[in-house]
């Protein structure tokens, strides 16, 4: 987990959805939420965590809810989408539709046609 010990830290609740709207960089959504991360973990995996937290949290209506409600939520998404990467390969949970699509224990979709890169660069006489 990271060194700072988030998790000991209360979280400043106030407007949290709009605060969480202005922030960019994965290592922010977990410091404002308080949430401890291994680095190694995170920096495999930040896309496929946040993804998955937005996943989870599409499903959550917030309407009518407290600030500290929904902190408290949130923080709990995103342990729960952490949790998911940490334990598992971004491959086992398969977030991006690029991974589902091209997913090897799934049988290939008739109608669809793979080019390898290789001939396509000899049509252009770069081999």
């Amino acid at each position: 987990m990271s060194s700072d010990s988030a998790d000991s830290r209360p979280i400043e609740v106030t407007d949290i959805l709009a605060r969480l709207k202005g922030l960019s960089a994965a290592e922010e959504f977990f410091a404002v939420l308080g949430v401890s991360y291994d680095p190694k973990v995170l920096n495999v995996s930040r896309l496929h965590i946040m993804k998955r937290m937005g996943q989870y949290l599409a499903e959550v209506d917030f309407s009518d809810l407290s600030d500290r409600v929904i902190a408290a939520r949130v923080r709990i998404t995103l342990e729960r989408a952490y949790e998911d990467f940490a334990t598992s390969s971004p491959l086992t949970h398969r977030v991006f539709k690029v991974l589902r699509d091209h997913d090897p224990d799934k049988p290939a979709t008739l109608g669809r046609t793979v080019v390898p890169f290789d001939s396509v660069l000899t049509l252009f006489g770069q081999e």
